[in-house]
């Protein structure tokens, strides 16, 4: 919020209501007009939808978003992160509504820095109460929040020393919070001071056990110094908080494939994998890293229990057929192969893992089926050839 705006009465604000159930935004629109909260009144039914309202309707300016935690296409704290990160919308009142205020709920929400959260279900008091309350702490914010918010704009502004000594101040005004520490550490890396900020982590985890940036970071930190058992141990902490985290995990697990790393590869996945086993694009993602680094049973893994809930999906059928042939199970492999090849029965990397898996069965007129097919779409494949000149 601007200035001139700080200061105003919730009946005076627009208020923008983020949930993709018609019913809940309805409901909340009904709240607020009874305690006659809001001059206007918008709608989103996603995150995705509230971000493209707010970043192209400026005529429209929003000064409270009241959004739901878990919505498809972007959820709440998503949207939260990119208004943090937006010079003109980050100072807007946030207020998340939760279905339960898990573990998960409450590391992001302060991940994040959500100014408060409100669990379902809840009556028209609760929300005014809160809405009440969220809105004092803005109008006066407390010592904490003011060095931080100075030492924000200071790094900003590239002065980095200035910045820390704010972020030092934040510390001693609460003592109790890890987001000073967290901060701190986060400004230490930037001036190359690891140890300091290694330190600074530490404690914002000694103080919030479940800050899970503060984890992540120093996976990173014990990533770059060599101790790779330690990070993995670090990113393995932060995914069993907040799963959500796996993005950052998977690229961890990348970083450690370059490195050569295939046993901590695979501790990586397999810890992404126990905190993601509903998440199809999750286990797709482990499973093609799993498979270029040659740890197949995980891929195998992977794969079918995507298809569990999508056994018609062909693709993913395809790479179960070629992650079972490259792990020796070949009967299996045809099956799936076989399935997929109706859809993709011009796909090269398809027909020759059909016509190999059936070779190392002595399945000979089978593969040289698969492997002339492949040879006729593309006759200047050598795997093709040399499988034709197997099977004479």
């Amino acid at each position: 919020m601007s200035a001139a705006n700080e200061k105003q009465s919730p009946r005076l604000m627009n208020f923008l209501i983020v949930d993709d159930q018609d019913n809940m935004r309805r409901s909340i629109r009904a709240m607020l007009k009874l305690i006659n909260y809001g001059k206007e009144l918008f709608e989103a039914p996603n995150g995705r939808e509230a971000w493209k309202f707010l970043t192209t309707n400026e005529a429209k300016k929003i000064d409270f978003v009241i959004a739901d935690y878990a919505m498809p296409f972007m959820k709440g704290t998503e949207l939260l992160s990119r208004i943090r990160s937006h010079n003109k919308l980050r100072d807007i009142p946030f207020l998340m509504i939760t279905a339960e205020a898990n573990k998960e709920v409450v590391a992001e929400a302060a991940e994040h820095d959500v100014d408060a959260y409100l669990t379902k279900p809840f009556v028209t008091a609760s929300l005014e109460h809160k809405i009440d309350e969220l809105l004092s702490k803005a109008h006066n914010p407390d010592a904490l929040t003011q060095h931080l918010r100075l030492a924000r704009d200071l790094e900003e502004k590239g002065d980095i020393p200035a910045a820390i000594e704010e972020a030092k101040q934040a510390s001693a005004a609460n003592p109790r919070s890890s987001r000073p520490f967290r901060e701190l550490g986060r400004l230490m890396l930037k001036t190359n001071d690891m140890p300091k900020a290694l330190k600074c982590f530490l404690k914002a985890i000694e103080i919030n056990r479940l800050d899970v940036t503060s984890y992540h970071y120093l996976g990173q930190i014990f990533y770059r110094q060599g101790e790779i058992d330690k990070a993995v141990g670090y990113f393995g902490q932060a995914m069993d908080i907040s799963p959500r985290h796996s993005d950052r995990a998977i690229k961890f697990a990348r970083l450690l494939a370059k490195k050569g790393n295939s046993m901590e590869v695979e501790k990586v996945l397999r810890l992404i994998l126990k905190n993601n086993e509903t998440d199809a694009d999750v286990q797709d993602e482990i499973a093609e890293l799993a498979m270029d680094q040659g740890l197949f049973a995980l891929a195998v893994k992977c794969y079918k229990s995507i298809l569990k809930d999508q056994s018609d999906n062909l693709l993913i059928n395809k790479k179960l057929g070629m992650a079972l042939q490259k792990s020796g199970t070949y009967n299996e492999a045809v099956l799936h192969l076989e399935k997929a090849a109706s859809k993709y029965g011009e796909d090269l990397d398809l027909l020759l893992s059909l016509a190999q898996t059936f070779l190392a069965m002595d399945m000979l007129v089978r593969a040289d089926k698969w492997a002339s097919i492949a040879h006729r779409l593309f006759p200047d494949n050598r795997e093709a050839k040399r499988i034709l000149d197997k099977c004479l």
